[in-house]
């Protein structure tokens, strides 16, 4: 049974049929950082994003006498398909099993992604033609930045154009295949948890505008090297240039976590002696803590990886080296006893 991704979000989902099941697979995302912190074009925020192949949210959904949610995230699965079932006027009931997840308020857009799943999951199973985005819409996804849900359509490494007058998530204005040879290095710090809630709207409703200098930075740094730099798989310059982004949105957010612009001091010695082994690009992914390094090839990340192992065990970080993931995410319809006999 071939996994099939939906490759743009006018695509609607396949007709699934009673007596089967759904299994979604949505990869985790790297938010590395805001455009436009400053708003006076009438557009605000802009991100920059990109899909990696773990972790990722993997569940499956099938129809049930009474709603069963079983496994990871189980609260915040049973709200989602709750409000599903509200929203897309579904009656009847469903078991949802979330096998593996993305660690949650780690900066890799786990609520997004798990929404998505399992919006994903019930349009297929019953046959809706709705729009992958639609779907982030319904739970209030893509508020302020529309990467989380790029990735799930298209994967890859994604710009979007910031929200303007409509209440709608932003457009995607780039995209583009993140080179196959390169790896970033993820370091994970499950004590940990970044700005989320309450507390991340209060940030942003706080904060006050970006002087109008830096943003503009901003944008002609990612136009005018990152993404030149990709296109060219330049590492050197793609790593500058998302330092350059980095810093200016690290220090713009220091007063929110805390004065500084790294959530978790463990984290940010780790990827800082990665840059002193040759890893380029290095930054923590949306309120962390989640730092992450790239690399120009497997070979090199493992080196890296070696050169920072006891000091990511001395703090209790997990080191993991990932690759883009140029695909959005998968979906697998099938007979349900064939499906959860491969499960």
């Amino acid at each position: 049974m071939p996994l099939s991704p939906y490759p743009d979000a006018s695509t609607p989902l396949e007709t699934g049929r009673k007596g089967r099941l759904v299994r979604v697979s949505a990869p985790a995302r790297l938010h590395l950082g805001f455009l436009d912190l400053n708003g006076d074009l009438g557009r605000q925020f802009g991100s920059i994003g990109l899909a990696i192949d773990q972790p990722a949210t993997q569940l499956t959904l099938g129809h049930a006498p009474a709603d069963q949610v079983e496994g990871l995230e189980t609260r915040r699965a049973r709200r989602t398909l709750e409000r599903f079932k509200s929203l897309l006027k579904l009656e009847g009931g469903y078991r949802l099993e979330i096998s593996r997840s993305i660690p949650p308020h780690a900066g890799l857009g786990s609520g997004t992604q798990l929404a998505m799943a399992v919006g994903a999951g019930l349009a297929t199973i019953e046959g809706l033609a709705t729009k992958v985005r639609t779907l982030g819409e319904m739970q209030d996804r893509g508020a302020r930045s529309a990467i989380g849900m790029a990735a799930f359509e298209d994967g890859g490494f994604v710009v979007d154009g910031g929200r303007g007058k409509r209440e709608t998530a932003a457009p995607i204005i780039a995209r583009a295949n993140f080179p196959s040879a390169w790896r970033i290095l993820l370091v994970l710090d499950p004590k940990c948890l970044g700005v989320h809630g309450e507390s991340e709207t209060v940030a942003f409703e706080t904060l006050a505008p970006m002087d109008e200098a830096l943003s503009a930075e901003m944008c002609r740094v990612t136009l005018m090297q990152l993404l030149p730099a990709l296109a060219e798989q330049d590492i050197e310059a793609f790593g500058a240039a998302v330092g350059v982004l980095q810093r200016i949105n690290g220090a713009y957010f220091a007063s929110a976590q805390g004065g500084g612009i790294w959530s978790s001091p463990g984290v940010e010695g780790v990827v800082k002696r990665m840059a002193q082994l040759g890893a380029v690009g290095i930054g923590q992914s949306s309120w962390g803590p989640t730092g992450f390094a790239f690399a120009a090839s497997q070979a090199h990340a493992a080196s890296i990886l070696s050169g920072v192992e006891d000091d990511a065990r001395r703090a209790d970080l997990k080191v993991i080296i990932v690759r883009g993931r140029n695909h959005g995410a998968s979906i697998e319809c099938a007979v349900a006893d064939r499906l959860s006999t491969t499960s």
